[in-house]
C-alpha cells in the first residue's frame, strides 16, 4: 500500500529525519519533507503546524516529527484536531499507538535513540494498524 507521508522537526532531528526519509521510500511511501532543510537552530511549531495541518486535511495518510525530546513536536501536533501524535522511544510504544490509538503523528525523541532505535521504531509505527474494536470508542472521546 503506498502511503503519503509528511515528515518534519527541527534541528535536533534534522540527521534522523534523513534516515527516516530513505526508509520511507525505501519502503514505496511518497514522502513530502516539510523540514526544516539543514542542521541550522529554528523553532520547530514553523515546521509541525503546517504538516499537522496537511495530516488533518487527507493531504497525507500520516506524518512523522521528530526533535531532540520529542515533545515539542508532539506537543505542537497535537494542538489540531484530528491529530494523534505520539511520543515513542521504544517500538513497542509505536505498536501500541497505531493499534491502540490510532496515532496519526509519529513523534521521536533524536537527542535520546540511535539511529537503529529509530529505524525500529518507524517501522514498528508503519507495520501496525488500528484494532478497532473496544479501542475506537476511547479514540472517540479524545477530541473534546
Amino acid at each position: 500500500m503506498s502511503l503519503n507521508i509528511a515528515i518534519g522537526g527541527d534541528h535536533a532531528g534534522y540527521e534522523l529525519k534523513k534516515v527516516i526519509i530513505g526508509l520511507l521510500e525505501k519502503r514505496g511511501y511518497k514522502v513530502k519533507d516539510f523540514g526544516p532543510f539543514s542542521p541550522d537552530s529554528v523553532d520547530y511549531p514553523d515546521y509541525v503546524h503546517p504538516l499537522a495541518t496537511a495530516v488533518h486535511s487527507g493531504q497525507y495518510d500520516l506524518g512523522v516529527v521528530i526533535c531532540g525530546s520529542g515533545n515539542g513536536v508532539c506537543m505542537t501536533a497535537n494542538k489540531h484536531e484530528g491529530i494523534r501524535a505520539a511520543l515513542c522511544w521504544q517500538p513497542e510504544l509505536a505498536s501500541l499507538a497505531r493499534q491502540h490509538n490510532d496515532a496519526n503523528v509519529l513523534c521521536m525523541p533524536a537527542r535520546y535513540i540511535s539511529e537503529e532505535e529509530g529505524i525500529a521504531i518507524t517501522n514498528a509505527f508503519f507495520d501496525a494498524s488500528f484494532e478497532g474494536g473496544r479501542h475506537q470508542r476511547r479514540v472517540e472521546k479524545i477530541n473534546l
